[in-house]
């Protein structure tokens, strides 16, 4: 783990740009930090999905990109204007958790018709347990939580609040553009976790049962990936770089 004299930062962004065309539009969705960087496109016609395709770039293990399949049980959903209202159509746990999200963010911002939206998280690495974790939504600061651990400290209304089961049902008190940015947030101090360990060492332990790649009877062919892992430490702007070309789309 980074001591406190070598601290680093996780980071991670997810951009979502949408077009509109004739009877419906298209989004496409793109995510990356030390571990993930994913592309997920939508089609929408006449309120729906119709179209989903998916690409990993870089994935923590050798099934992410087989994973990206699974979002073909989206196909037929009415958009929504939750990024949540995924969970609804299919099983989380039989997705790719990070593609999954995307889609969600996907399906949103097309039920809104929201041209653009970019979340950047910016979490240095816990000091025995503790850190400070903030996002900025287009360019703008939202959030700053106090974690400890997996609980956020403050402030209110999160104090005291697990990051763990039951937080996605909270944020749905929450305003929906709050409510989205927290659920990126929390997805993110769960990744972030990871710089404090050494993949090389793992083998195939890991959070079976947790997303298509880990369930059991797919353990045998899973493989890490150790090698595909970055730091954005000291370069934020290298953070989705390569995507600035593919999100810069015609309709």
């Amino acid at each position: 783990m980074s001591s406190a004299t070598t601290q680093g930062v996780f980071r991670r962004r997810v951009e979502v740009v949408t077009r509109e065309v004739a009877h419906g539009g298209l989004a496409r969705c793109a995510i990356e930090d030390d571990f993930h960087h994913f592309r997920v496109a939508l089609q929408a016609a006449d309120g729906v999905i119709t179209g989903v395709t998916t690409a990993a770039l870089r994935s923590p293990n050798t099934l992410c990109e087989a994973a990206g399949g699974q979002l073909h049980k989206l196909i037929g959903m009415a958009l929504a204007p939750a990024s949540s209202a995924v969970l609804d159509q299919t099983d989380q746990f039989q997705q790719c958790t990070h593609q999954f999200d995307l889609a969600g963010l996907g399906v949103a911002a097309l039920a809104l018709k929201r041209p653009r939206r970019v979340y950047e998280v910016t979490i240095p690495d816990r000091i025995e347990g503790f850190t400070v974790a903030t996002i900025a939504v287009d360019g703008e600061p939202m959030l700053r939580w106090d974690v400890a651990d997996m609980t956020i400290e403050a402030p209110l209304p999160y104090a005291g609040r697990s990051l763990g089961a039951g937080f996605t049902r909270f944020t749905r008190s929450l305003d929906r553009d709050e409510a989205e940015a927290a659920l990126v947030m929390r997805r993110a101090l769960f990744v972030s976790r990871g710089r404090a360990v050494d993949f090389t060492t793992l083998g195939n332990r890991g959070p079976v049962g947790g997303c298509w790649a880990w369930q059991p009877e797919r353990m045998e062919t899973l493989r890490r990936l150790p090698e595909n892992r970055r730091d954005f430490s000291v370069d934020a702007a290298a953070v989705m770089a390569d995507d600035n070309a593919w999100l810069a789309f015609q309709g």
